[in-house]
């Protein structure tokens, strides 16, 4: 029996490619990596967000809303997303950002750029206060808008939840499709982890499509039990909305920690000259926040051997450019 999707809009550019990188296994001497091309689901929308917000907006358009409310990092992929996302469905946006506002117009720069283009109104808070009162900022925010007669949607951090996670248990349907057709087996799945939808969804995906292969996700910020337990509860939260059978307690979470570096948005050196090897040697650009990071770390685990057992590894590119540029001096560049 067919799996049944809650409401969906069809915004993403879908199905994305499925496509090996050759001359970097072939230089590496490990399995043979296969990059699900994410970062292809548009253009400016670009990246695995879309994927989770075309179930949460679906959502909140269900419930007649007006006003969407998320939050994240200043250079947030989800938040870049969701504001173009919104002026494309007619909503109003609100994004709570965790930083500073820019000082002047000249240091706008990447995914906030393209915020402000989308026109989202963005309300900065320090990050210990965002830390800590995350929770009730949101919902002064859908206070606000209520008593303005407007009928807010608030959305999580990376639109990772019970709604959000059906992005890619999607995207595990187009996986199963990806490799009948490749006629390969991967033995491993690995994406980038930062607030745990994407793996949540893999994880399940994996289960309800018997794709036979064991999902990773690398932590680029936080720690493995974070992940584990973050993980665990967005399966559990949507097993219980959707009424799911899916034993969700039984699903392995498995989280390879070690390459967060600096912390949250920040790349070590390596990073990016693993940034600058796979744009030169493959054409694909990853970002220093989620891809560059998790890619590098999946190299390093590659040269350890912890993935020797598999002919065929995936690696989920989930987009990220726009976050490249504001960390551009990092990159030793030729002149």
């Amino acid at each position: 029996m067919a799996l049944i999707y809650p409401p969906r809009l069809s915004l993403a550019q879908l199905p994305t490619p499925l496509t090996p990188l050759d001359r970097l296994s072939k230089k590496l001497g490990g399995p043979r990596i296969w990059l699900k091309r994410d970062d292809q689901t548009g253009s400016a929308v670009s990246g695995n967000k879309i994927r989770k917000l075309e179930f949460s907006l679906a959502q909140a358009l269900e419930q007649g809303c007006d006003t969407i409310i998320t939050c994240g990092g200043v250079q947030s992929n989800h938040c870049r997303t969701t504001a173009i996302l919104c002026a494309s469905l007619g909503l109003k946006c609100h994004l709570v950002l965790r930083g500073s506002a820019p000082e002047s117009n000249d240091s706008v720069d990447g995914n906030l750029f393209l915020d402000y283009l989308a026109g989202a109104q963005i309300s900065y808070y320090r990050p210990a206060q965002y830390q800590s009162h995350q929770h009730s900022i949101m919902l002064e925010w859908e206070q606000h808008y209520l008593q303005t007669g407007a009928k807010p949607f608030s959305i999580p951090t990376g639109a990772s939840n019970g709604t959000g996670l059906w992005g890619y248990i999607a995207a595990s349907e187009e996986l199963a499709a990806d490799f009948s057709q490749h006629g390969i087996a991967p033995g491993h799945i690995v994406s980038a982890t930062g607030s745990g939808g994407t793996q949540a969804g893999l994880v399940a995906g994996n289960a309800l499509f018997d794709l036979k292969t064991k999902v990773w996700g690398i932590n680029v910020c936080d720690d493995e039990a974070y992940f584990v337990n973050k993980v665990r509860a967005d399966l559990r939260q949507w097993q219980k909305m959707y009424e799911q059978s899916l034993d969700v307690e039984t699903l392995p979470i498995n989280v390879i920690d070690g390459y967060v570096a600096p912390g949250y948005a920040r790349a070590s050196a390596e990073v990016f000259a693993t940034i600058a090897e796979v744009a030169a040697l493959e054409g694909v650009i990853f970002d220093p926040v989620y891809t560059g990071k998790a890619f590098n770390g999946l190299i390093d685990q590659i040269q350890k051997g912890r993935f020797e057992d598999s002919e065929d590894i995936v690696f989920i590119h989930t987009g990220g450019l726009f976050g490249l540029f504001p960390q551009r001096e990092q990159l030793s560049l030729g002149h």
